[in-house]
C-alpha cells in the first residue's frame, strides 16, 4: 500500500510506544492515521526486558495485556545482594489486592514490539517503511495542518503528528523542543554506573535454570542477571539467525570510569571478565571465585553499551508556529521522544507504553470536541493529558535517579570520616536491615509496579 497524501494522524516511530498509540487509536474507534518508521524492520535486540503491572492494566483497556502476557514469563521474585548473599527482596505478590497481574512480565522489547506488531496488522494496518522524516512545517492552504516531508521526497499532510521517534527524535528537534536533565541528585555526576553493558548471552551449563533473577552489589558495580523467555529464541529464529537452544540470559553491568570507555558491541571475553569481577559467585567461570562448577557464558547473541543519564521535553504538546498563532498543527511527543532516564528498575518502556495508551483516548476526545468546539477550548484535553504525563515523567526520573544512587554508590573506604567501616559494607548492612521489615518489601514493589503514578 502506498503513502497515502494526506491523514488526520501521522504517528513518527514504530516502537512500542508508537505501536501502542495506534493501538489505542484503534480502541477508542478512529481509523484515519497513519504510521511510518525510519528503519526497514523492526530491531531484533531484546533492550527493555521488564514489563509492570500498572503497564499491563493499561495495555489490558486496549485488548493487548493477555497477548503480552502470553509472550513473556511471569516472575514474583527477585533479589538484591552482594555477591555471595541476599540482602532484600521486593514482596511483589503483595500487590494482590490491587492488580490482577502481581508480577513482573519478563519479555523482550523484540517480542514486545512483534506482539504489538501482530496485534495491529489484525486490524488490516501496514507500517510504511523505510520513511524517515527531514521536514516538519505548515501547510500552506490550511495552518491547522503540518506537511511531514520525507528523505525520498514525498510528503504528507496532517493534522497531528505524534513524535514517537526516539530519544534522537526528528520530531522533537523540528518542533524546536527542548529537552534537557530537569533534576540533579547528589552522586549523578560521579557513580560507578556512569556507563553500563547490557547483552544476552547463553552460559555452558543449565544449573544456571534456576538462578534467581536479580541484581547484585559490589563495591565499584552492580551487575544484573535475568532468564529471558523462550519467545525470544522463537523470535530470533524467525528473523533468520541461527537456531538458540539454550536459555537466554539479560546481564547488565555497570563499568567504573576509571577503566576507560566500553568496546562497541562488547565481546564475549569482556563480558566473562565482568561476570567473574561483579556478577553473583554462582555464575563465575573462575574456580577460585566458583570452586563447585565454573560457569562460562557460551554465545552473545546481542550486547551494547551506553551512558546513563536524563532528559525530558521542556513540553509535550504543542502547535507548529505558537506564537504566530494558536492554529497550527499539533505536534505530541510521547515514549523515549519525550523522556529518557536510566534503566534502573525497568521503567522506560512502561512509561513510554502507559504515555501511548492514554493518548489514544485523549487524542480521540479532541478530535471530537473539535468538531463543535473553538480550538483553544478543545486544546485543553491535550493540554491536560501533556501536563499529566509530564509530571509522571519527572517521577520516574527522580524515582530512577534514588534507584541509581544506592546501586552506583561510589566506593569510600570510610563511609564518614569518623566511621572506620567502608561504603559498601554500610549499604550492605542497611539493606539487610531494611529487607528484614515487610512494610519496606512491600513498598518497594508497589513502587516498581507503577501503580501508584499510572
Amino acid at each position: 500500500m502506498s503513502l497515502p497524501s494526506r491523514t488526520t494522524v501521522l504517528i513518527v516511530g514504530a516502537g512500542p510506544a508508537g505501536l501502542a498509540a495506534a493501538l489505542s487509536l484503534l480502541h477508542h474507534g478512529f481509523h484515519d492515521f497513519v504510521i511510518v518508521d525510519a528503519i526497514s524492520q523492526g530491531q531484533n535486540s531484546s533492550r527493555a526486558v521488564v514489563v509492570h503491572a500498572a503497564t499491563l492494566e493499561a495495555l489490558d483497556t486496549i485488548g493487548c495485556g493477555d497477548d503480552m502476557i502470553s509472550q513473556g514469563t511471569k516472575s514474583t521474585v527477585f533479589n538484591i545482594g552482594t555477591r555471595s548473599t541476599k540482602l532484600i527482596s521486593p514482596h511483589i505478590e503483595s500487590l494482590k489486592p490491587y492488580t490482577r497481574h502481581p508480577y513482573v512480565l519478563i519479555i523482550p522489547q523484540s517480542v514486545t514490539e512483534r506482539t504489538l506488531e501482530r496485534r495491529l496488522a489484525s486490524f488490516g494496518v501496514i507500517i510504511h517503511r523505510p520513511l524517515k522524516v527531514v521536514g516538519l512545517s505548515r501547510n500552506a492552504e490550511n495552518p491547522q495542518f503540518s506537511d511531514v516531508t520525507f528523505e525520498d521526497g514525498k510528503v504528507i499532510t496532517t493534522k497531528y503528528v505524534i513524535g514517537a521517534d526516539g530519544a534522537r527524535s526528528v520530531v522533537r528537534s523540528m518542533a524546536g523542543i527542548g529537552f534537557s536533565d530537569p533534576t540533579t541528585v547528589e552522586g549523578d555526576a560521579d557513580n560507578n554506573l556512569a556507563q553500563m553493558i547490557l547483552a544476552d548471552v547463553t552460559f555452558d551449563t543449565t544449573d544456571t535454570d534456576n538462578f534467581a533473577p536479580g541484581f547484585t552489589l559490589s563495591p565499584k558495580s552492580l551487575f544484573l542477571c535475568f532468564p529471558l523467555p523462550s519467545s525470544l529464541n522463537k523470535s530470533l529464529a524467525a528473523e533468520g539467525q541461527v537456531p538458540i537452544s539454550e536459555r537466554v540470559y539479560r546481564i547488565g553491568c555497570g563499568v567504573p570510569s576509571e577503566e576507560g570507555e566500553i568496546p562497541h558491541s562488547p565481546p564475549k571475553e569482556y563480558l566473562q571478565n565482568l561476570v567473574n569481577r561483579f556478577g553473583h559467585h554462582y555464575l563465575a567461570s573462575d574456580p577460585a571465585i566458583n570452586p563447585n562448577k565454573p560457569v562460562c557464558i557460551k554465545d552473545v547473541v546481542w550486547s551494547s553499551r551506553f551512558r546513563n543519564h536524563a532528559s525530558i521535553a521542556d513540553i509535550t504538546f504543542t502547535r507548529l508556529g505558537a506564537g504566530e498563532s494558536d492554529e497550527g498543527g499539533a505536534v505530541l511527543l510521547i515514549g523515549d521522544a519525550a523522556h529518557i532516564h536510566s534503566p534502573a528498575g525497568g521503567q522506560g518502556m512502561n512509561l513510554g507504553l502507559r504515555d501511548a495508551i492514554f493518548l489514544g483516548e485523549a487524542l480521540t476526545k479532541h478530535i471530537r470536541a473539535a468538531e463543535t468546539e473553538p480550538l483553544s477550548k478543545a486544546d485543553a484535553i491535550l493540554r491536560e493529558f501533556a501536563t499529566t504525563r509530564h509530571a509522571r515523567a519527572l517521577e520516574v526520573i527522580q524515582f530512577t535517579k534514588r534507584i541509581l544512587s544506592v546501586g552506583g554508590m561510589k566506593y569510600r573506604e570510610r563511609m564518614f570520616w569518623w566511621c572506620p567501616i567502608d561504603s559498601a559494607t554500610v549499604r550492605a548492612w542497611m539493606l539487610w536491615v531494611l529487607g528484614s521489615i515487610p512494610l519496606v518489601q512491600r513498598k518497594m514493589a508497589w513502587e516498581l509496579s507503577g501503580l501508584g503514578r499510572r
